[in-house]
């Protein structure tokens, strides 16, 4: 039996890949400090004789007794109003937690992956964002501590396998959804969906002309799978190309839910993306994944969540 653990694995992704990994016979070591994770993301798992939760902060010396075969780094605030809240533990946990991740993954041999983000492209002059794009992003805006946590990320990762020869993994993670996602984390499938539920208007940023392209994390947690599994020691985009806008969005939101919603319009925030879509031409070749659920089953699925936990 393989062990793998997994950093941030009590928050919305983190907890979806524990319980892919469980379902496929590895025993699961899950390392959390719960400023952004949740132990109700947990609870379905501590029967699980393979799978163990120990509450630490990564940024502070990890010490794990045994064997590691794999380390899946996915410890970080990754909401707009949680890395706005917490600037400096999102660049510590970008920094030194990638660091001690490393050095465990170095220690114990084990292959380890990063969970990286299509935010490194920033506000992106190319559409759609193939890996060999460097980005457009501002270091020292408000989303810059977030932006560049995963940019430094990247960098100390691809060091540790040029100069400690540590078998290495970077997924570009887009806009993901599905169920675990926090009600009030500020982002724009849980923002929505609460608002449509309870019939409150629709907040949309600037005239919604931005564009997403929303992966369910089903689908998700396969690709990152496949990477880990892969010889592939370069970034990979995972992510949904069916790209739509906001305004779109929310339209969709409003209709499967049977609404009596509006929309309304706010200023959109300083650094926003105008564009998000992954060219996915890599993760086809490289790993044979491309996204299945489509976005109005993904929706459904997400909005059946909110509604058993309102």
């Amino acid at each position: 039996m393989k062990t793998v653990l997994i950093t941030g694995g009590a928050g919305f992704i983190g907890s979806h890949l524990c319980d892919f990994l469980l379902d496929r016979g590895y025993r699961v070591i899950c390392v959390d400090n719960l400023i952004t994770g949740s132990e109700d993301n947990m609870v379905h798992m501590r029967q699980e004789k393979n799978f163990t939760f120990i509450k630490h902060d990564v940024t502070n010396y990890i010490d794990i007794e045994g064997r590691l075969d794999y380390i899946l780094h996915f410890a970080s605030p990754a909401s707009p109003i949680d890395y706005l809240e917490l600037p400096i533990q999102t660049l510590k946990v970008g920094s030194l937690g990638t660091h001690n991740a490393l050095g465990l993954a170095k220690e114990k041999k084990a292959t380890f992956l990063l969970a990286s983000t299509s935010e490194i492209y920033g506000d992106p002059l190319v559409n759609p964002q193939p890996e060999t794009y460097w980005g457009n992003v501002n270091p020292i805006g408000p989303r810059g501590v977030y932006d560049e946590a995963k940019r430094f990320a990247e960098s100390m990762t691809m060091a540790y396998q040029r100069f400690h020869k540590v078998e290495t993994r970077i997924v570009r993670i887009f806009n993901t959804y599905g169920p675990r996602m926090r009600i009030h984390d500020g982002r724009a499938v849980p923002a929505f969906i609460n608002q449509a539920l309870r019939d409150k208007a629709l907040t949309v940023f600037g005239k919604g002309t931005q564009t997403r392209s929303f992966c369910y994390i089903s689908d998700l947690a396969e690709g990152i799978y496949r990477l880990l599994l892969s010889g592939v020691n370069t970034p990979v985009n995972i992510g949904n190309p069916a790209e739509m806008t906001i305004l779109d969005f929310a339209k969709q939101v409003i209709q499967i839910t049977e609404s009596k919603s509006k929309i309304i319009f706010k200023p959109l925030p300083v650094d926003d993306p105008r564009v998000r879509r992954p060219d996915i031409s890599k993760a086809k070749k490289e790993l044979n994944w491309e996204s299945v659920v489509d976005i109005q089953q993904g929706i459904r699925s997400t909005v059946e969540f909110f509604r058993n936990k309102a």
